[in-house]
C-alpha cells in the first residue's frame, strides 16, 4: 500500500466547516477565558487551534481561531457543531465587550494543498503562522506526507487564486494524514483535549488563565492521568468517525473511537483513533467489534510532547 493522499497541488472547498465571528474591544478576552489557547498575546502573524471544553474538560468543540479585520477574531469549526457552539459561548458572554454570529456566509473557505500552499503562504510556513494575501488570509497547517497545507479564508465575493480544484474527499484524506483534525458531532463532549494529541499540536497553553475544564485538562497533563492518545491508522475496510475500536482479546469493553476517516485512492481507509495507550501498545485493534477489521498502526506525522 502507498500511504500517502493525491500529491497534486490545488484548492479544495471546505463545505463541512463554518465561521463563528467575534467582534468587540474585548473579543480576545472573551475568547482567552472561554478556549484552551491564548487570544490575547497572539502576535499578528499567528494563529490558533483552540478546544471549547465542558467543565469537565470534554471538547465540545475545537477551531482555527485568526483575526480579522476591525479587531474580528473568526472560529473556523465543524459545521455540524457550529450552531450549538455558537449557542454555548453565547451564554458566556455577559458583560463582556463582544459579539457573537454565525458568520459562514460571509467567507469562502479553502483548503491549499502542496505548492498551492507554498505559494499562499509564501514560502515554507510553520503550522499556525497566519499570513495576509490578497483580500484574505492564509493559516499555515500541519503538512500531511511531507506537502504543505493551508486553510484560506476569502470574503464571500473574493476572486479565487489561480489553481488546480481538489475535491473535498481529496482534502480530508490529508486532514486525516495530517494527524490534526477538528472535533464534529460524532466526538462532541468524547474527548480532552490531550487524547487528539492537541497539547502536542499547539492546542492547549498551559500558561494562561482559566477556562471551562481547565482543571482536568492540566491535570491530565501533570499527574500521569491520561490513559489515551490519538493514533494515525489505516484498514482494509471502510471507517467512519464515532466508529468504536476494540482489542480483538475484548469483545465486550471498547478502548476507543474513530475520530476522523478518509477513503485512500490506493485502496482501504486511513483514520485518526483516539484509543487507550496500552492497547495501540498492544497492536490488535479492530474496528466496530473485536472481530472486526484490523487497524494498522502508521506514524504519527509529528512528535508529542511527552517525546520531546
Amino acid at each position: 500500500m502507498q500511504d500517502t493522499p493525491d500529491t497534486r497541488h490545488g484548492l479544495a472547498p471546505l463545505t463541512h466547516l463554518g465561521v463563528i465571528a467575534v467582534q468587540g474591544e474585548e473579543a480576545a478576552k472573551f475568547l482567552h477565558s472561554q478556549l484552551t489557547q491564548d487570544f490575547v498575546l497572539v502576535a499578528p502573524d499567528q494563529a490558533r487551534l483552540a478546544a471549547f471544553c465542558s467543565p469537565k474538560g470534554r471538547m465540545q468543540a475545537s477551531f482555527v481561531g485568526l483575526r480579522w479585520v476591525d479587531g474580528q477574531v473568526l472560529l473556523v469549526c465543524a459545521r455540524d457543531l457550529l450552531a450549538p457552539t455558537l449557542k454555548r459561548l453565547s451564554m458566556f458572554v455577559m458583560r463582556a465587550k463582544a459579539k457573537l454570529r454565525d458568520a459562514t456566509d460571509e467567507f469562502q473557505l479553502l483548503g491549499a494543498l502542496g505548492s498551492s500552499a507554498a505559494a499562499l503562504m509564501g514560502g515554507e510556513a510553520a503550522p499556525w503562522h497566519r499570513h495576509e494575501v490578497a483580500g484574505g488570509v492564509a493559516v499555515a497547517l500541519y503538512p500531511a506526507d511531507g506537502q504543505p497545507r493551508a486553510l484560506l479564508v476569502l470574503p464571500a465575493q473574493a476572486a479565487l487564486p489561480d489553481a488546480p480544484a481538489l475535491s473535498l474527499a481529496q482534502w480530508q484524506l490529508t486532514e486525516v494524514r495530517s494527524g490534526v483534525v477538528l472535533v464534529a458531532q460524532p466526538l462532541f463532549e468524547v474527548l480532552v483535549p490531550q487524547m487528539l494529541n492537541y497539547e502536542s499540536v499547539g492546542g492547549v497553553s498551559f500558561k494562561k488563565g482559566c477556562y471551562p475544564g481547565q482543571e482536568v485538562v492540566a491535570r491530565s497533563q501533570f499527574r500521569g492521568t491520561l490513559k489515551r492518545r490519538a493514533y494515525l491508522v489505516h484498514a482494509d475496510a471502510e471507517l467512519a468517525a464515532g466508529q468504536e475500536v476494540f482489542q480483538a482479546s475484548d469483545a465486550e469493553q471498547p478502548t476507543g473511537t474513530v475520530v476522523q476517516a478518509a477513503a485512500n485512492p490506493d485502496g482501504g481507509w486511513d483514520a485518526v483513533v483516539s484509543v487507550q495507550i496500552a492497547a495501540a501498545e498492544a497492536y490488535d485493534l479492530r474496528a466496530g467489534s473485536a472481530t472486526g477489521a484490523a487497524l494498522q498502526l502508521q506514524p504519527l506525522p509529528y512528535a508529542l510532547l511527552a517525546d520531546v
